[in-house]
């Protein structure tokens, strides 16, 4: 789950795959505004069929916070 999250993230970001940990903060640490989360996130709920709830929008403050959520609703 985490690599197919690292690869939508340095996709949308324009940035090298290595930079992405899980413990990377989306926007202090990669660099991400509000338009590139929200595009972000939105690709991620085509790729994995599924929809976030906007009361979780603002709870993914790191790579793994995305992760998390993801492995919690594809059970």
């Amino acid at each position: 789950m985490f690599e197919q999250v690292k690869a939508a993230l340095a996709k949308q970001l324009r940035i090298s795959e290595d930079k992405i940990e899980p413990s990377s903060k989306i926007k202090d640490d990669l660099g991400a505004d509000s338009l590139d989360v929200l595009e972000l996130l939105m690709d991620i709920e085509e790729k994995f069929g599924i929809t976030i709830p906007d009361e979780e929008l603002g709870r993914f403050e790191t790579v793994q916070d995305i992760v998390s959520f993801l492995e919690k609703v594809k059970k």
